[in-house]
């Protein structure tokens, strides 16, 4: 292993697209730490640590969107105003004929796509901004120093919301820097690292329930704090579910296509067998985010609906539709299940469509044994990915309520952050950009005849 990564740092190109893209991850980093003036941390601190209900929903939402809601900084919003203009370009490029005829155009097509993109990032930028500060006023987390007969200025407002729109602006930017100049996927390696910023924190919290400094290394649980033990279930679950999420995002459904053989002369051409590779969990991490999503808003509602301390018959049936939707519940991890399987079917179905995909299999001549090119290979192609969509939604309900599961049963629900990378959106989110990043990785060095990262050496 060390051999290799000497090997990588040797090649000047690729040693300088990986140092370029730590010192722009690390840019990111410290912008992440910077405070708008408007607000006052000490308020804010406090004001998050005392809200036990609405801190464990927003510490929620930063786990997998790789950003802090519980701080107002520069880059408070994120990433997650560019991903989310993306997927509406994405979504409208299969319903809207225009840009379904951009897409198809290729890279012109593309880079006119992107441009829209990035138009759409600034005014949800500004409106997501706008909303935010206006909601720290009225949790009453401004700086008072800077207030005015106790209200923010006017000149005060336009800056915070123009700040933060300009950081996600610059995170934008700075992702597609990472994409050209650097190595690996930008906007995936900015999560990834927001995601994994919280890991120390989360250790930490567990090397406290695990050891004092009186009695040293627990080896028995009780309600508050769990032995030593259970950090050897805890690595071997670990392992168990990274070898698991590895396999089925690698994993591929291969048909065989057989291309038409064509004699010119006394030459033959073509005729070659063939592999058209369907993965098993072509949505990815997207059907996790949209159902997380979904039932954030009816969980934040009812969460401050039933802060209001209603009586009477109404008070009853919030308290009943809070209850149903809070995260530990039967209820909640039924909805997050069914959730899951729809996004996952309605997302294959946007980004796979097995109609143009037996169009290109006929243009190039090709054909899967035993279907008639066109409709009927349209067909099979369609059954076979209902298939397996199945199976990838079925391991993805069981990674979402993985952590679930481990924060009731095992570490306690007080430590949700550190279940979070068990499972979920966060674990998948890293182990696919670290997948990406060997595969990219990799690239450069068979290119230079190097045996790979996963490859034996002799």
């Amino acid at each position: 292993m060390f051999q290799k990564i000497r090997v990588i740092f040797s090649i000047p190109e690729l040693r300088q697209k990986i140092f370029l893209t730590l010192g722009l991850l690390a840019v990111y980093r410290i912008g992440w730490w910077i405070p708008l003036p408007i607000t006052d941390i000490g308020k804010m601190r406090d004001f998050w640590a005392g809200a036990q209900g609405l801190g464990s929903l927003i510490a929620q939402i930063s786990v997998f969107t790789g950003t802090s809601f519980e701080q107002l900084t520069i880059f408070g919003l994120g990433i997650m105003p560019y991903i989310s203009a993306s997927i509406i370009f994405q979504l409208l490029a299969t319903v809207w004929e225009p840009l379904e005829k951009l897409q198809k155009e290729g890279e012109s097509g593309r880079k006119k796509i992107n441009e829209y993109t990035r138009y759409a990032t600034v005014v949800i930028c500004l409106f997501q901004s706008i909303f935010y500060v206006l909601t720290v006023g009225r949790m009453g987390l401004y700086n008072e120093a800077i207030l005015v007969n106790g209200s923010l200025p006017l000149g005060w407002l336009v800056t915070a919301v123009m700040v933060m729109t300009a950081g996600s602006t610059f995170l934008m930017w700075l992702g597609e820097q990472i994409d050209e100049y650097g190595i690996g996927n930008g906007i995936s390696l900015l999560i990834m690292a927001g995601i994994l910023a919280n890991l120390p924190a989360a250790l930490q919290k567990l090397g406290g329930q695990l050891y004092n400094k009186d009695t040293g290394f627990r080896l028995g649980s009780d309600n508050s704090q769990f032995g030593i033990e259970i950090l050897f279930v805890l690595a071997a679950l670990f392992i168990a579910v990274v070898v698991g999420v590895i396999y089925i995002t690698k994993g591929q459904r291969r048909i065989p296509t057989q291309s038409a053989k064509h004699i010119r002369g006394r030459k033959s051409f073509g005729g070659n067998r063939q592999y058209l590779p369907l993965k098993v969990n072509q949505a990815g991490v997207m059907p996790i985010i949209f159902a997380s999503s979904l039932l954030l808003f009816p969980q934040a509602f009812f969460a401050i609906v039933d802060g209001q301390n209603l009586t009477g018959w109404w008070g009853v049936f919030v308290r009943a539709l809070h209850d149903i939707f809070q995260r530990q519940t039967f209820s909640y991890i039924l909805l997050f299940v069914i959730g899951i399987y729809f996004f996952c079917y309605f997302w294959t179905a946007v980004t796979f469509n097995p109609k143009d995909m037996a169009e290109n299999l006929k243009n190039y001549g090709s054909f899967i044994p035993g279907y008639r090119p066109g409709t009927t290979t349209a067909n099979y192609l369609e059954k076979v990915m209902v298939r397996i969509t199945y199976v990838g939604a079925s391991f993805l309900a069981i990674i979402a309520i993985l952590p679930q599961i481990i924060s009731t049963l095992i570490v306690g629900t007080e430590n949700y952050m550190l279940a979070g990378f068990f499972g979920g959106t966060s674990l998948l989110i890293v182990v696919s950009v670290i997948i990406d990043l060997v595969d990219k990785i990799d690239s450069h060095l068979v290119m230079r005849n190097y045996k790979g990262l996963l490859e034996k050496t002799k």
